[in-house]
């Protein structure tokens, strides 16, 4: 369907399709809207147009850039949720990271937890980030589950940050350093051999 082929990352249960700038341009400039949505398993005509405004308001500016990733049951290829880079600024090492499963029945099987490591250890790796933050409303018991799995440090909260259904909520801002997730991964390697 696209002539720029994606990074396809495995794990034991997922296939991590990557999303880029250069992607979305070959979708938004020479696809339908029935194949942007099959593409980006986008559901509604309200998805695609929120989609679109993201696309045409730009993805990327001239400092930040963006790299993310589908997440794809191995089995079944359904597109079933996604994790990102959403705010990542090279020149600095550092990115935020998102994440959502987007199929309720794939929740609470640890699939985000598999695709997170194989998603820090590709920034860590291969876009040599330094750095990786997480802003997480105190409410999302998973999602701070999640970080703190992987060593995320609590740095503060940062007041009246996000608008959620018209209200201003806090974040809590977490960060990971690469020596940190290193030391991470050598503990669970020491662990499981």
């Amino acid at each position: 369907m696209l002539s720029v082929s994606p990074v396809v990352l495995t794990t034991k249960r997922l296939l991590l399709r990557e999303l880029t700038p250069a992607i979305f341009n070959q979708l938004f400039l020479k696809k339908t809207k029935e194949e942007i949505m099959t593409y980006l398993h986008l559901q509604t005509d309200q998805q695609f147009e929120e989609m679109e405004e993201r696309y045409t308001k730009g993805i990327t500016t001239y400092f930040h850039d963006f790299k993310g990733f589908h997440l794809l049951d191995r089995e079944t290829k359904q597109v079933i949720g996604h994790c990102d880079f959403h705010t990542w600024v090279p020149g600095h090492r550092r990115a935020e990271v998102g994440y959502a499963m987007t199929n309720p029945k794939y929740k609470n099987k640890g699939l985000m937890t598999e695709a997170l490591e194989t998603i820090l250890t590709f920034g860590f790796r291969q876009m040599d980030l330094y750095r990786v933050e997480a802003l997480i409303a105190d409410y999302n018991t998973p999602s701070l589950q999640l970080v703190q799995h992987f060593g995320f440090k609590r740095e503060g909260r940062l007041r009246n940050h996000y608008l959620v259904g018209g209200q201003l909520e806090d974040s809590i801002m977490f960060s990971l350093l690469k020596p940190e997730f290193e030391e991470w991964q050598a503990r669970q390697q020491k662990q499981s051999g």
